[in-house]
């Protein structure tokens, strides 16, 4: 199956932060024939059929590559995931599940936009079992506990309902926090209109440690719009999540005063 130029670079950004099983996880996810062809066909449907932005490889790739740069910041200052806290993983299991769920997390949409991440953890099972079954040969026990954590990663990644780990936190964010504006081209070309949703039309985020708390969101926009997709998109997501004890959230038009939410 073709991949494009920019899917490929983005696997690559992924690859080279990765080491040990989670880059394994990764490996196999990103040669699984079954979630290549669920993840261009909920671009197909996304696009083209429902008339929103890109919900594509490049998208999918794109929220893991953000949810791992959380997730090493994170790291380093001494966060502890949930499966290290609670004695029951580790730091290189919590990547492992952070990445799954967010390689997968909106292949729901070739089905419907309505209950996708519900959708999605159904069609997600098989390619769930697969790749864990190849790195945890022998550990049914380890096996079940990161499929349940991955399972809540993509069921809870739109906060329409709660989510209790850092881990599956990770996962909302850094699906709200992919903002380029080339997830917009093909519909920006169809309606010059803003609706929820269209964020990266006018914004670019960056993600960095941060001074006050170990992770900083900047959100810069050229329109003041974006205001507006921020308080519709990407608080909500981070407000009801774990891991907002740790998130400073700016926003601001290029050239203006920065805007702090959190």
């Amino acid at each position: 199956m073709r991949k494009s130029p920019k899917e490929i670079d983005v696997e690559n950004e992924i690859l080279a932060m990765l080491s040990g099983k989670p880059a394994l996880a990764a490996s196999f996810i990103f040669d699984d024939e079954e979630a290549q062809a669920l993840q261009n066909y909920a671009n197909v449907v996304s696009i083209k059929r429902l008339g929103y932005n890109d919900h594509g490889p490049v998208h999918m790739n794109k929220t893991a590559l953000n949810a791992l740069i959380m997730f090493d910041i994170l790291s380093k200052a001494g966060i502890k995931f949930n499966l290290e806290e609670e004695k029951i993983g580790t730091v290189e299991e919590s990547k492992i599940a952070v990445l799954i769920s967010s390689l997968l997390h909106d292949i729901g949409m070739s089905v419907s936009r309505d209950n996708h991440e519900i959708l999605g953890v159904i069609l997600a099972m098989p390619i769930i079992e697969r790749t864990l079954s190849k790195i945890f040969t022998d550990d049914i026990e380890k096996k079940t506990i990161i499929r349940s954590l991955i399972i809540e990663g993509i069921a809870g990644h739109m906060a329409t309902q709660d989510i209790h780990s850092l881990e599956a936190g990770l996962v909302s964010i850094g699906d709200g926090c992919d903002m380029e504006k080339g997830r917009a081209r093909i519909i920006f070309l169809l309606s010059r209109t803003p609706k929820v949703g269209d964020i990266h039309k006018y914004s670019a985020n960056s993600i960095v440690k941060g001074e006050e708390k170990p992770i900083r969101i900047i959100v810069e926009m050229t329109e003041s719009v974006g205001f507006f997709q921020i308080e519709e998109v990407l608080f909500p997501k981070i407000l009801s999540n774990p891991v907002k004890p740790y998130i400073e959230l700016y926003g601001r038009v290029t050239g203006e005063e920065m805007r702090r939410y959190l």
